[in-house]
């Protein structure tokens, strides 16, 4: 529902504010005063055009801003969240349905600014949307009926959703076409399968010379680290052995020459000694020096050692170059670390895996296929049989509600045309949308064959069709906000009150917004808007303001009688309202 309406520099509107009711909303004045600009304005926030001369003259910028109170819309609020768009919760807001009286109701607050030449904005609460995003969310919910604007009912792809819906059957078609798109993707995937059957032969091939090549290698970091050490060893096992027996000459003197790092500590450990007799401070440093001396004979040792168990052995070094030139190849092709190297191992076998398995897979992709086919085929029967009954019921009531809108030779029908099965998926018997394509068919006067009502209903008789069709679909779709134009067209007198009292009855499932010229329908609103035009400064302005009481009586007289309003259309107007 809309709350409040708000339009800033939109044509003559300099700047309007319009708040909105549950159920019957009309909105009268006189002819060019800029009823049709309201019109507009809600068009735009559905997603339409902007004109190149929709901005008011001399104005930079113009803007449409509604607040929508989002209570029993969930499939919009859920195709929000979708988007990452959110109602808030406003529980400072009066709610206008006794049923919603003590909850949070959530609201939306949806803004369509417009520049010169026609470019624009859209947000939807606060943030930045592309102006599609506003007929995609709310396309189904605001319909306009208007010999000029956008008629819903001249599409027929809404028509299969009117039929379905008055049968309680739109949960049905959903799982149809869930069911149908599934096995679309199934279908693709098994074919995908197939054809790569030559392509998956050669990649296994592959993947398999590549698993054998990573695990003939040791590749635990630990191994890698030991035979890298190993390698450099061997590499330069001369210069080791060179080196250390440098060491050990240097501390034991084995070189022959004296004067080694073990002789001169001695001697100083005896002058040392010596020294202490004579000063016990010295202790310290005699402790010292024998701890070096200990050290140093145990590095003469552990080098000694190691010199001993040094090999140059050029057979073994062939062989350690021989695996780390392997491995050199692998980390080229696998990773530098033996950790990236046994991670590419760990996918290439899952891969082998998944190829390995694709019969498998095609098999279990096949046996679910058959049972979407089944489920898809078996939903799409019940729901032809659900169609056909619930053509013919809303034929019959469409029908009677045209002959109470004074077009009683006016003859409607619902047409099943056979869905064409063309590209089906195997063994599919029904389309996306079921296993028909349902379309209205119209006839205004007697003796004609009904045809398809985009082609053969005018302005005035499209929107008494559509008042018809939305009322006998009233219970079926509720919660939405239908906007009439011209639905007066060529009526008055009691037919008008006949129209009123139908639009009246739309407004207990849906709020609807009406654009009138007639008393008669004018006197069934909840609440009545005037729409007028005044002059400021040199330029010529539309307002609009809510009427009652005797603002309400005036406007109705003024209505039935014309400029000269008189007690006798005043009171006229009055019968009109205590006959609501």
């Amino acid at each position: 529902m809309i709350e409040h309406l708000r339009i800033e520099n939109l044509a003559l509107v300099e700047s309007v504010e319009l708040d909105f009711g549950a159920g019957l909303n009309v909105l009268t004045g006189e002819t060019g005063a800029g009823k049709s600009i309201v019109l507009s304005a809600l068009s735009l926030l559905a997603g339409g055009r902007a004109g190149p001369d929709a901005l008011r003259s001399g104005a930079a910028e113009g803007a449409v801003e509604a607040i929508f109170r989002m209570d029993g819309h969930q499939d919009v609020t859920r195709d929000l969240a979708e988007r990452g768009l959110v109602a808030e919760a406003d529980s400072h807001s009066d709610s206008h349905s006794d049923a919603h009286a003590g909850r949070e109701a959530p609201e939306l607050i949806v803004r369509r600014t417009l520049q010169p030449g026609g470019r624009g904005r859209a947000r939807v609460g606060g943030q930045l949307v592309p102006v599609a995003t506003l007929a995609e969310v709310f396309g189904g919910q605001l319909e306009i009926s208007s010999q000029h604007g956008s008629q819903a009912l001249r599409h027929a792809e809404t028509h299969v959703l009117a039929l379905d819906a008055y049968a309680n059957k739109t949960s049905l078609r959903e799982v149809v076409g869930r069911e149908v798109a599934r096995i679309g993707e199934l279908d693709r995937e098994i074919r995908a399968l197939r054809t790569a059957e030559e392509d998956r032969a050669r990649r296994l091939d592959f993947l398999d010379y590549q698993r054998q090549e990573l695990e003939q290698e040791d590749l635990d970091p630990a191994s890698i680290a030991a035979l890298e050490a190993e390698h450099r060893r061997l590499t330069h096992s001369e210069r080791l052995a060179e080196d250390l027996a440098t060491v050990a000459a240097a501390l034991t003197g084995g070189d022959g020459d004296g004067g080694s790092a073990e002789q001169s500590l001695s001697m100083a450990r005896r002058a040392l000694v010596s020294a202490l007799r004579m000063d016990p401070d010295l202790a310290p440093l005699a402790e010292r020096l024998e701890v070096l001396e200990s050290e140093l004979q145990d590095v003469a040792v552990r080098a000694a050692d190691y010199l001993a168990d040094l090999e140059i052995d050029p057979a073994r070094l062939e062989i350690v170059e021989e695996r780390i030139a392997r491995l050199e190849k692998l980390r080229r092709k696998y990773g530098q670390s033996a950790l990236e190297m046994g991670s590419q191992r760990e996918a290439i076998l899952r891969e082998i895996e998944t190829l390995t398995g694709a019969d498998v897979r095609i098999r279990a992709l096949d046996e679910d296929r058959q049972r979407r086919v089944v489920t898809a085929n078996e939903s799409a029967a019940q729901l032809t049989r659900a169609r056909v009954q619930a053509a013919k019921k809303l034929a019959k009531a469409v029908e009677a509600e045209l002959g109470d809108l004074a077009m009683a030779g006016a003859r409607f029908s619902v047409a099943l045309e056979p869905w064409s099965g063309e590209g089906a998926s195997p063994g599919l018997e029904t389309g996306p949308s079921g296993r028909e394509r349902p379309q209205f068919l119209f006839s205004a006067n007697a003796g004609e064959e009904p045809r398809p009502i985009q082609r053969v209903a005018s302005g005035g008789e499209l929107s008494r069709l559509f008042l018809a069709i939305k009322n006998s679909l009233r219970r079926a779709d509720r919660n939405m906000v239908i906007v009439f134009d011209e639905v007066d067209a060529g009526i008055g007198g009691a037919v008008a009150e006949r129209v009123g009292r139908v639009l009246a009855e739309l407004a207990t499932e849906h709020q609807v917004l009406c654009i009138t010229h007639l008393p008669q329908i004018a006197a069934f609103a909840d609440r009545h808007f005037v729409v007028r035009k005044e002059q400021a400064g040199g330029r010529t302005r539309t307002c609009v303001a809510r009427v009652e009481g005797e603002a309400r009586i005036e406007e109705l007289a003024r209505m039935a009688g014309g400029e000269r309003v008189t007690e006798v259309t005043r009171q006229h107007a009055r019968s009109l309202l205590e006959r609501r």
